[in-house]
């Protein structure tokens, strides 16, 4: 038998225990737990309540969309770290949405500018078959065509979009009207002397196809100004540098952007890094990056600017790399000098912080 006495010591000591382990988890309560993620799941219906929050693009949507073979290379890298593709949903975002929503699609397509702070043409090339004077960058068109059929895939099923016309490649080999876009493009990636001529031909069929309203066209081009820039890295013949208006690719996007379409929309963005040099600039504003020739061609646009992170907006972006254990032990001196060196640049502080 346990003597009474310390049975009592027992049972006094369990009672401070527990008082204990009650204390502690009221002051874990009190302590402010940081919402960084939206509950949301529809980008359509993301608003300014979702505002500094991340959303989480679903495994399925990332392998259709965003294959492997048309993600830039830290992208993929930092996916593959995080085991997640999270976005920030961010004000200039949910600005541009909410005009794609009131967008009165009967009208030719509406542009639209994010800037400031890629799009570099290399590779090799060969004369255009189509224009003279002109040159086709082969191996880089088969590639936009991989990416193109991955990331449309299942429209370009369902839609079962028909040439307009019969195209001619040579005495041997043509794609007929009324046979299936696919088979077009299916054309173009296994025969590299005619991929962009089908690149070309491809914008045109989408610009006839979506004024007929048989789909709908949004159209995505990063770092437009490297279309008019003099730096392409692309050689001619006798290597000489290319001005980026003698590759073929560039008239073929260029001409799809007029305004001689219906039913789409344009979404841009111009970017120092896009061409060599324009990072020396002062100014990021779409005039000075555009130049005179690609503010004409673009004009009239929306600019929608894309500013550093604001102090909620850097707070929450620290939150998220401390959620995915990639930042661990990070004291408020630390966090100051990461905004002062980054100036809450959302690129300088991806670098900064891909060490730590």
């Amino acid at each position: 038998m346990i003597p009474a006495r310390i049975l009592l010591r027992r049972m006094s000591n369990s009672v401070k225990h527990q008082s204990t382990l009650s204390q502690r988890a009221e002051v874990q309560q009190e302590e402010p737990i940081r919402i960084i993620r939206t509950t949301e799941d529809n980008p359509q219906k993301h608003n300014r309540d979702h505002l500094n929050r991340f959303y989480t693009v679903p495994e399925n949507a990332v392998n259709e969309i965003m294959p492997r073979t048309s993600m830039p290379r830290r992208l993929h890298t930092q996916i593959q770290t995080f085991m997640e593709a999270s976005i920030m949903v961010r004000e200039p975002a949910v600005e541009l949405i909410s005009y794609l929503e009131q967008t009165d699609y009967s009208k030719p397509p509406n542009k639209y500018v994010l800037f400031p702070d890629w799009f570099r043409i290399r590779g090799p090339s060969s004369p255009s078959q189509r224009v003279e004077g002109l040159f086709d960058l082969p191996v880089a068109g088969a590639k936009w065509l991989i990416r193109f059929k991955s990331q449309n895939n299942q429209l370009l099923n369902k839609l079962d979009i028909r040439l307009s016309k019969n195209y001619v490649w040579n005495p041997r080999e043509q794609n007929a009207a009324g046979t299936p876009l696919q088979d077009m493009i299916d054309f173009g990636i296994g025969r590299g002397k005619y991929t962009c001529d089908v690149i070309d031909a491809l914008l045109q069929e989408l610009k006839i196809a979506s004024t007929a309203r048989n789909c709908n066209t949004l159209v995505l081009l990063d770092g437009i100004n490297a279309f008019f820039g003099e730096d392409t890295r692309v050689k001619d013949s006798v290597f000489k540098p290319l001005y980026a208006q003698r590759v073929s690719l560039t008239q073929s996007f260029l001409d799809f952007i007029k305004y001689d379409w219906c039913n789409g929309a344009v979404i841009a963005t111009v970017d120092s890094l896009a061409v060599k040099g324009q990072n020396e600039l002062d100014s990021t504003y779409p005039r000075v990056l555009l130049g005179k020739l690609g503010f004409e061609h673009l004009d009239p646009f929306l600019p929608i600017e894309v500013p550093n992170y604001s102090d909620d907006e850097f707070d929450a972006a620290i939150e998220y790399f401390k959620d995915r254990m990639w930042i661990r032990n990070l004291t408020e001196a630390g966090k100051r000098e990461l905004e002062l060196l980054s100036n809450r640049n959302p690129y300088k502080l991806m670098r900064l912080t891909a060490s730590i």
